[in-house]
């Protein structure tokens, strides 16, 4: 059984998208997977329950059998890291590991286990990325976000002296399309020469760092009014309407599946919004619209969402969250599968693990 650490330098890089491709590509390709989050510190306790969003997600996805127990092992809830530092924990983290190790991946062609947000996350209970990778006998994909030409290398120089020679490689993710040439052209060639193997470079795109009408109103905790079976639509761009409404439509027509912020009591603006490939109009102050409004959003399927912010921390919010959402849409998912076709190096990668 091949097993490959999926992991990165820093959160919302793009882990738990990369498992979700390579466990499709693998199906595609004949081979069985299971997957598994070693140390888990996004987990939250519901119901009195432990859950993980991301095993959750997967579990369900591809009908995977192991229980959630299973493929989390190891949760770092709020509530257990207080125990853990008031010494009121007395389990053997390790063994728990192991065991759920030897059960998962029974019979299977490939475990692919998903890492941490960073490389520093499970130190606390002496679980780090690279101690699992080495007791697990695993080998580390590394996701590269990019934010710059220098940062790329220097996290994906960083991830090699820290990992060693079990890395496989990285995936340079979220490349801007005006540095794509550049970083396959010099970025990528000079990390190979430095003994980092490049497996793909991957473009940012609108869609893949979008965020779905339902995120929008958990976020902000407003109150969708019409179209709720609309929630699940993925807003690309944000716009504020605080103009004339004489400029407002030729502004609102510049973006496509927008979220349109503005004041609740800007009738003007909200229907010159409803005019335009608006997903949801965001309605600030805690101010209702009219039932006209309401009325002509319901004909165009465009839900309204109320929220209690004014409109500057509206955009605040939005933009702490934005592209930072769950990687759980279809459209998504397609579209991501689409990109590793085109440009993740599945033969090469499918030598390594020696399938």
């Amino acid at each position: 059984m091949a097993i490959v650490y999926v992991t990165s330098i820093q959160k919302f890089s793009g882990k738990s998208a990369l498992c979700v491709g390579l466990g499709k590509r693998l199906l595609k390709d004949g081979y069985s997977f299971c997957y598994m989050k070693p140390v888990s510190t996004m987990a939250r306790l519901e119901n009195g329950e432990v859950v993980d969003d991301d095993a959750l997600f997967l579990k369900r996805l591809f009908n995977l059998p192991q229980s959630i127990n299973e493929m989390v092992p190891i949760t770092l809830t709020p509530q257990t890291v207080e125990a853990i530092l008031r010494g009121k924990v007395e389990v053997d983290f390790e063994a728990r590991l192991k065991e759920a190790f030897s059960r998962c991946g029974k019979d299977k062609d490939v475990l692919l286990l998903e890492g941490g947000g960073t490389l520093r996350e499970g130190y606390i209970v002496n679980l780090s990325t690279p101690y699992v990778a080495k007791l697990l006998g695993a080998k580390e994909l590394v996701v590269i976000k990019y934010d710059s030409d220098l940062s790329t290398v220097d996290d994906a120089l960083t991830a090699k002296h820290r990992l060693g020679d079990s890395m496989l490689g990285v995936v340079l993710n979220r490349v801007p399309k005006p540095r794509m040439q550049f970083v396959e052209e010099v970025v990528r060639p000079y990390l190979e020469r430095h003994g980092v193997r490049v497996f793909a470079v991957l473009p940012h795109e609108r869609l893949l760092a979008s965020i779905s009408v339902g995120e929008l109103a958990k976020v902000l905790d407003g109150e969708i009014l019409c179209c709720p079976e609309r929630s699940d639509e993925l807003v690309e761009h944000i716009m504020v309407g605080a103009m004339t409404v004489d400029a407002a439509l030729s502004y609102f027509r510049r973006r496509p599946n927008k979220a349109v912020i503005t004041g609740g009591d800007r009738p003007d603006i909200q229907l010159a919004a409803l005019e335009t490939s608006t997903r949801c109009v965001i309605l600030t102050g805690n101010l209702r619209p009219s039932p006209i409004i309401l009325g002509r959003a319901e004909e165009v399927g465009v839900p309204m969402m109320l929220v209690r912010h004014d409109t500057f921390t509206t955009v605040e919010i939005i933009e702490q969250f934005f592209g930072k959402s769950r990687f759980y849409q279809e459209r998504k998912i397609a579209r991501f599968e689409e990109l590793l076709d085109e440009r993740f190096d599945f033969k090469f990668f499918y030598e390594l693990l020696g399938l």
